[in-house]
């Protein structure tokens, strides 16, 4: 039974700056998205981060939102938020795949997204991974957003040694043989 499965959980990462995280949320359901950000809130605030939230009318807008915030912020990461119920028709397909591959499009782009989109059967479901609580989706999807900048921060700076870098700060001039003209 899915209720009594235990599930390992990495420790909360440690940042010697402050981070900063962009939440954006579908408040579609509203009680489901009000759990979803708090649980979000306090994982971050746990880190010792700060937080912004926008809202956004569905789970499709989401990762568009995200992307303009990426090209027009200084955000460290994004918690991407909402709520997916199964409906009568094949609009549930469209959504959950959609944002969600938008989703991991960003992220193979270098941005840090935890996402914490449910998608679900019914609304007890949802009730349930909602819940701060009990399964709270929304610090899983914070936590996983500060494990991916962490994870960037400890990476941005190296350099695998490739590319077209000077191997000193005197760079020779074709012709230069002996070193006595430099950019």
């Amino acid at each position: 039974m899915a209720g009594t499965e235990q599930h390992y959980v990495l420790d909360r990462p440690a940042f010697d700056r402050p981070v900063k995280i962009l939440i954006v949320v579908s408040p579609y359901y509203k009680d489901i998205a009000d759990n979803l950000v708090a649980g979000a809130k306090a994982e971050i605030e746990a880190a010792g981060g700060t937080w912004d939230l926008v809202e956004m009318p569905g789970a499709l807008e989401i990762p568009t939102a995200i992307g303009i915030s990426d090209r027009a912020s200084n955000f460290d990461g994004y918690v991407a938020l909402g709520c997916v119920i199964r409906g009568e028709t094949s609009h549930y397909e469209t959504v959950c795949n959609d944002s969600s591959r938008a989703l991991q499009l960003l992220g193979l782009q270098g941005l840090c997204i935890g996402n914490g989109i449910l998608t679900v059967e019914n609304r007890k479901q949802a009730e349930v991974r909602a819940d701060t609580k009990g399964q709270n989706k929304g610090g899983g999807a914070a936590a996983a957003a500060l494990h991916l900048v962490a994870l960037a921060r400890k990476w941005r700076g190296q350099s695998k040694g490739i590319g077209f870098k000077p191997a000193s700060e005197n760079i020779l001039l074709a012709g230069d043989t002996d070193g006595s003209t430099t950019a």
